[in-house]
């Protein structure tokens, strides 16, 4: 939940950002210069990027939200069983088996979403997040019935 409420903060702050920094750019504009011009629409281009960027994450985590509650409807939620040092972080060792017995699993089945979820979970905390959500997009695409390119 408290990851939730963070994402939630976050873009909020983002928005608001994105406002200031556009209104910012409309003033640039309208003082009509073409230097000024030049800069506002340069600065303009700014939050649209952002608020795409933003959108596209919004959607990743709404549809990778999907699939973790359908695994877990179907009881097929990895379950946590990695050891964790005194702090709480999870033991580099402990996370390289998960990932090697996932990463047997994906190999066996590799059109099936919930074996790239798992993958997706063992890459997260073998703490390749770049891997854990190209594996978790592949997961989304196998579940839509989209093709997957390899």
């Amino acid at each position: 939940m408290r990851a939730k409420i963070t994402y939630a903060v976050t873009a909020a702050v983002l928005v608001v950002y994105f406002v200031l920094v556009g209104s910012r750019g409309v003033l640039l504009i309208q003082h009509g210069t073409a230097l000024t011009v030049t800069f506002g629409v340069a600065v303009l281009i700014l939050p649209f990027i952002g608020v795409w960027f933003l959108w596209k994450n919004t959607q990743f985590v709404q549809r990778a939200n999907r699939l973790a509650a359908e695994l877990e409807a179907e009881g097929g939620l990895p379950v946590d069983e990695l050891r964790r040092t005194p702090s709480g972080r999870i033991d580099r060792d402990s996370a390289d088996e998960v990932f090697a017995r996932r990463k047997a699993e994906t190999e066996d089945a590799p059109d099936d979403w919930r074996c790239w979820f798992r993958l997706a979970v063992a890459y997260h905390d073998a703490r390749d997040t770049p891997r854990a959500r190209k594996a978790m997009q592949r997961a989304i695409a196998l579940h839509a019935g989209k093709p997957v390119n390899v």
